[in-house]
């Protein structure tokens, strides 16, 4: 009899130890799970992507620029049809192409065709800042079709919008970017390099990503550019002034400023 209870007793210490330990495994279970749903992720966190179409060469440049000042990947976007000259008559291509999208935006047959993107999946980036050219007043059909195939996947990602053009304004290239990515997070302000103040893009560049705190979501790279417009005073165009303004919004040791 005393050995049957000895037994029945060791038999009830292992599963209460059993238990004890199922339940400490079910409570840490449940505690990391609660951890990780509520720890935001930092907004930027993540990786950027710069995502761009470029014709005349303008856009590329922009890139090469942005990309010596920040740490990005960079995809190209590309024409399927490498014969089109969209210059030609005063833009007539490039019109066509425009008219087409907007007499049937929702239409997947009326963008033109693109090459195969080398950069399938959007999930590792956080940031994605678009490049484009001005073609009458709105975005570059060219980078118009891979937005409206790819816009989607942009939803909750912080955008970036450069715009560069002769002269226009870029207001109608931001309705088309928010139209075609329709969730994205935007930062506070978009870019635009013209002719009259691409030779100094590198301090507009320079200047935007300060403006839209680019720094506090990644890191940014010190260039040789930088010391150039830490040891002033901009105008958000890029312009150096000899005072800091009483007024209005610029930029003094590479910060933003509003008085």
């Amino acid at each position: 009899m005393q050995r049957d209870s000895n037994s029945n007793t060791e038999t009830m210490k292992r599963q209460i130890l059993m238990l004890l330990a199922a339940m400490l495994l079910t409570y840490c279970s449940e505690d990391s799970d609660i951890t990780a749903q509520n720890t935001p992720t930092p907004q930027g966190a993540g990786k950027t992507l710069v995502v761009y179409y470029s014709y005349t060469n303008n856009c590329h440049e922009i890139v090469q620029t942005l990309t010596s000042q920040i740490e990005a990947d960079v995809m190209r976007i590309e024409p399927a049809d490498k014969t089109q000259k969209y210059e030609a008559n005063n833009y007539a291509i490039g019109t066509q192409l425009l008219n087409a999208i907007q007499a049937a935006p929702n239409d997947a047959a009326s963008y033109p065709a693109i090459d195969p993107v080398s950069i399938t999946d959007l999930t590792p980036y956080q940031n994605i800042i678009i490049v484009t050219p001005l073609w009458w007043s709105q975005m570059a059909a060219i980078l118009q079709t891979y937005l409206f195939h790819h816009g989607a996947e942009m939803a909750g990602k912080n955008v970036g919008l450069i715009v560069s053009s002769a002269s226009s304004g870029i207001s109608g290239v931001v309705s088309d970017c928010k139209r075609l990515v329709p969730d994205g997070n935007y930062f506070s302000e978009n870019l635009w390099i013209n002719n009259s103040n691409r030779s100094n893009r590198s301090t507009l560049i320079q200047n935007w990503l300060t403006a839209i705190n680019y720094s506090a979501v990644t890191a940014i790279n010190t260039p040789a550019t930088k010391s150039a417009a830490t040891g002033g005073y901009y105008s958000l165009s890029g312009q150096r002034l000899q005072h800091a303004p009483k007024h209005g919004i610029f930029i003094a040791d590479g910060k933003k400023v509003s008085r």
